[in-house]
């Protein structure tokens, strides 16, 4: 770490990154094997239920926008905590509701308290690394984030067998307390806090925005979550209703879904020692169109090959997290928590487009999953290849693309 703190050794601040980070996969993927119950229990619709998880996304990234360069003008710590407890109120209030509408409303409250944790733990990697190492603490805490999505849905099936479905939302209320708790011995991590005022601060969005080599770049990778955040939202349905599993089932063929967030990091560290992060970044998109040809293809031919097929689209999918985040990052020198709340904005708000998209074709949603992937890849893919060389693209040490003039700052 370029700064100690005084309670958390390096190691420790990594890991309570990871948890921050793990916010938005804990608040869904907990309670995916209980939606067809809860659409049962509360007498509503598929599209209804949905909604618990599209525009929870919605407004956890509409959180991160606003606290993000909030965080430039009242420092890290504060509103990590403030968040944080909207977090835990929200996860209470789902607890309590007995209809879909405050369900909604209080997972819109849990979001956008939750969206706190999400920008200011970018943030905090920016304040506190740089360079390889930065790059390197990313890789880790996204690898880390796996644990979420692998043991959530199996604990929210164990759950559902002798607890009612509130009992899932009582849990993410505690864990938010208990994140919050933690973080009460965080030391600040922002040297210099933004002396401006509020909406100036907030404005500072469109400062980064204005930057070329970031907005381009955010164009291009925002578009990456959509086919797998598309599966989140379906995967429940596709395995219990297409396949005809348990929900117990379901969750272990979730969970080795997740595990491809853990490959993917992890494999990305090993092969960034041979290959340069844009040559990952091109084969991932390649892949990730393979991917999406053979899901259309031969996705519902059974579970075994949707779910080896999905898997290594995750993989391609998570792979470009450690290196596209650094990239971004790197090209702004300033407004660290405006980029931060940009890059997960983006990245949520175009999850919860897939979310809703697949949501329009309940009856077969596999081929609409494989075309997500296909148009992500070559179109994504087709842009990056394009843009990867200009001149306005800083490199990931933040020094100017070799080919183009120096670029002008903010």
């Amino acid at each position: 770490m370029q700064k100690k703190q005084r309670f958390y050794g390096d190691r420790t601040i990594i890991a309570l990154l990871a948890l921050l980070s793990a916010f938005p996969p804990l608040s869904t993927d907990l309670y995916l094997p209980a939606l067809p119950h809860m659409m049962e229990v509360l007498r509503t619709s598929q599209s209804l239920v949905n909604l618990t998880l599209s525009l929870f996304l919605v407004s956890f990234a509409v959180g991160m926008l606003v606290w993000g360069p909030m965080s430039e003008k009242y420092g890290r710590k504060p509103i990590l905590l403030i968040g944080l407890a909207l977090y835990a109120a929200g996860g209470a209030g789902c607890a309590l509701s007995t209809h879909v509408v405050p369900l909604i409303a209080s997972r819109m409250i849990q979001a956008f308290g939750g969206g706190a944790a999400g920008a200011v733990a970018t943030a905090i990697v920016k304040d506190l690394y740089d360079g390889r190492r930065r790059e390197s603490v990313l890789a880790v805490v996204m690898s880390m984030v796996v644990v979420a999505p692998v043991v959530a849905p199996v604990l929210g099936a164990v759950l559902l067998k002798f607890m009612p479905w509130t009992a899932i939302f009582w849990l993410q209320a505690g864990v938010g307390l208990a994140v919050l708790a933690l973080s009460l011995l965080l030391d600040e991590t922002l040297e210099e806090r933004y002396s401006g005022s509020l909406a100036h601060s907030l404005g500072r969005l469109f400062v980064v925005l204005r930057n070329p080599g970031f907005s381009v770049l955010l164009g291009t990778f925002s578009l990456v979550p959509l086919p797998l955040m598309a599966f989140i939202g379906a995967s429940a349905f596709i395995y219990t209703q297409g396949f005809g599993m348990t929900e117990s089932r379901f969750s272990y063929f979730f969970a080795f879904n997740a595990l491809g967030s853990l490959v993917g990091p992890l494999l990305y560290l090993r092969l960034s020692l041979i290959f340069s992060s844009r040559s990952i970044i091109t084969f991932c998109f390649c892949l990730l169109a393979a991917c999406g040809a053979g899901l259309a293809l031969y996705g519902g031919t059974g579970p075994i090959p949707f779910a080896l097929t999905m898997a290594t689209a995750t993989i391609s999918i998570s792979m470009m997290r450690p290196p596209t985040a650094n990239m971004l990052l790197s090209q702004q020198k300033r407004d660290t928590g405006s980029a931060a709340a940009l890059i997960n904005f983006m990245g949520m708000f175009m999850g919860s487009v897939g979310m809703f998209l697949i949501s329009l074709e309940p009856g077969d949603p596999i081929p609409v999953l494989g075309l997500m992937q296909i148009l992500v890849g070559g179109t994504c893919g087709g842009l990056w290849l394009l843009l990867r060389r200009r001149s306005f693209i800083r490199q990931e040490d933040g020094r100017e693309t070799p080919s183009g003039p120096p670029e002008r700052r903010e």
